[in-house]
């Protein structure tokens, strides 16, 4: 079965009920509050490099918010040569953030920070199909937020605007919802790609934050160089562990394979899915 002539049917199921944990150490009890933590981090004075490896040094501490910790499966029936395949795979409910439940903050990364938490938490960034199917099935669509584009779109003071506007769409809605369901439109996603090696340096590649309507306002793009976080990035992470036919096997050997890429890819195989890591940094 190594044709493209395949048809594909997909159909999503969440079961929260056997949600996987994310892989983190438990939050401390004395550990910073979402705010505590962004003003922690605002510093002016602070080099891009330094920051993030503050940002980094507190995920590995384990302070990351309860409802982020439990995984939604998703369930995908794909039908190639007249075979019915079964696979699931797991996804982080909302956009990787620090803090509590009552008070979080949503934090912009580099592509080398996002690719050092996706490893620390034996994780992968999504490719653009996988944006695409998490937002169609999300039980919270929120509606982007843009803010003016400016010098400051990079800095910490507008990455705590932009999780407080945030926050004010999500708040009324969990009247009716609840944290750690399925959560989309808030923010771009930071994705896998054969575009991240397509450029002389080492690039960023981002897609996505759909509309209501569900058209994207971002398409995938890689102009930026891998140094680039401003307030709109987003980390969703999935889990690299995934199932097909109720057998183990893993996001990266799914994205190299012929056949399986096309259910988590629309640009055929990924053979290098994930973004160089510099050791300086």
């Amino acid at each position: 079965m190594k044709g493209l002539s395949a048809f594909f049917l997909l159909t999503f199921t969440f079961l929260y009920t056997s949600a996987q944990d994310l892989h983190l150490k438990k939050r401390k009890k004395n550990a910073l509050a979402g705010k505590e933590f962004a003003m922690l981090i605002s510093d002016s004075s602070l080099s891009l490099s330094d920051r993030e490896k503050i940002i980094f040094k507190e995920i590995k501490k384990g302070n990351v918010p309860d409802f982020l910790r439990k995984l939604v499966k998703i369930e995908v029936d794909w039908i190639s040569d007249q075979k019915t395949n079964h696979i699931s795979y797991y996804v982080l409910p909302d956009y990787f953030a620090i803090g509590t439940n009552n008070d979080f903050f949503y934090v912009p990364m580099t592509p080398i920070l996002a690719q050092k938490v996706a490893n620390l938490t034996k994780c992968s960034l999504p490719t653009k199909l996988l944006v695409d199917h998490i937002y169609k099935e999300a039980k919270i669509k929120l509606a982007p937020q843009p803010i003016l584009p400016t010098k400051e779109m990079t800095t910490v003071r507008v990455f705590i605007a932009h999780t407080d506007s945030i926050l004010k769409q999500l708040t009324p809605l969990l009247a009716s919802h609840h944290l750690g369901e399925l959560t989309a439109g808030n923010k771009k996603d930071i994705i896998i790609s054969n575009k991240i090696y397509g450029e002389s340096t080492s690039r960023v590649v981002i897609y996505g934050w759909h509309k209501l309507d569900g058209k994207a306002i971002q398409p995938v793009f890689n102009k930026h160089t891998n140094t680039w976080a401003d307030y709109s990035h987003g980390i969703r992470l999935i889990q690299n562990s995934i199932y097909i036919n109720q057998k183990k096997t893993s996001l990266k050997k799914a994205l190299g394979d012929v056949e399986f890429c096309n259910v988590f890819s629309d640009e055929g195989r990924i053979d290098n899915p994930y973004y160089p890591i510099f050791k300086s940094y």
